[in-house]
């Protein structure tokens, strides 16, 4: 019996505590738990609630009369050479971009996109021919934020001359009963600028120039006169507005002529053509009593601003 071994086999000491296996385990789901956690605080899109409140545009439209006649051409390239339009470009090309450059808290894309989204307004609200002759305006208005949607169908719905709701604020366009375009060709000369103005926040300040030669409606012999639009428009982008390629119109300013202070340019431009004169007159009367009273405004529009004839 002392020459064999036992008959019992050891067996391996038992092991307390996890395996290696659940603790690794264990430990990827604490990790995927804590960056979910920290993508949670750290995401880069704002939620709708956590944004601030988009204010409404405040707009001013100022017509410009013209002191004599307003001269006319049968040609409308003659025009344009005889004016201060003569070295403006054409269409789009007279909206040139400036480089986008990043700023402390924007990327060099998101830069860019609020330049590309605020030139894009720019051309579909100045040199859309759809637009311009009083036709559909959607192409307009789905570059707006959807917070400005709602003051925007109203100054189209029911417009009036109160620094809130006319159209001519939002986007040029003319009485397409008085007239029309004589050429399709738009002169246009600007520049774009963007600021950081806070963390959240860019700004585009847009100031252009538009010159259109008209005619009278439905009457293709007429001669021609130059109309200018001089417009200076504010944008406001957040994370969220460059994200859906949409922008806050704050601020229009908006000087147009020749045109008649007796008459109305709130809904549409009425323009005066050539060898048309203002009517006698100033503009509409200011109710210092209401409370939401706007002062009517007008100037002159200097000579030197009509081509030479």
């Amino acid at each position: 019996m002392a020459d064999h071994a036992p008959a019992v086999r050891r067996r391996p000491p038992l092991r307390r505590g996890l395996s290696r296996q659940a603790l690794v385990l264990f430990l990827l789901i604490a990790l995927a738990f804590v960056t979910a956690i920290y993508m949670g605080v750290r995401n880069p899109y704002q939620s709708p609630a956590a944004r601030e409140p988009v204010g409404p545009l405040r707009m001013t439209v100022v017509p410009l009369a013209p002191r004599d006649t307003v001269p006319g051409a049968a040609d409308a390239e003659y025009l344009y050479a005889h004016s201060p339009a003569a070295r403006f470009r054409v269409g789009a090309e007279g909206v040139p971009l400036p480089a986008a450059r990043r700023t402390a808290h924007f990327s060099g894309d998101q830069v860019l996109t609020a330049l590309t989204t605020a030139k894009d307004y720019i051309v579909r609200s100045a040199l859309d021919p759809e637009v311009l002759t009083g036709g559909e305006v959607r192409s307009v208005r789905v570059l707006l934020d959807p917070d400005q949607l709602d003051q925007f169908d109203r100054s189209f719905e029911r417009p009036a001359a109160d620094g809130r709701h006319a159209p001519t604020g939002w986007l040029v366009r003319f009485d397409p009963s008085r007239a029309e375009l004589a050429d399709g060709e738009i002169r246009a000369d600007g520049t774009l600028r963007v600021a950081e103005s806070d963390s959240s926040t860019l700004e585009v300040t847009a100031d252009h120039t538009f010159v259109y030669a008209l005619r009278p409606a439905g009457d293709d012999e007429a001669e021609s006169s130059l109309f200018t639009v001089r417009r200076e428009l504010h944008f406001r982008f957040d994370r969220t507005d460059l994200r859906l390629h949409q922008a806050q119109l704050v601020l229009s300013h908006v000087r147009a002529g020749p045109l008649s202070c007796a008459e109305d340019s709130a809904n549409h431009l009425r323009p005066l053509l050539a060898h048309q004169t203002a009517e006698a007159g100033g503009p509409a009367g200011t109710d210092p009593y209401a409370a939401d009273g706007v002062t009517a405004l007008c100037g002159a529009l200097a000579p030197n601003a009509q081509p030479r004839v």
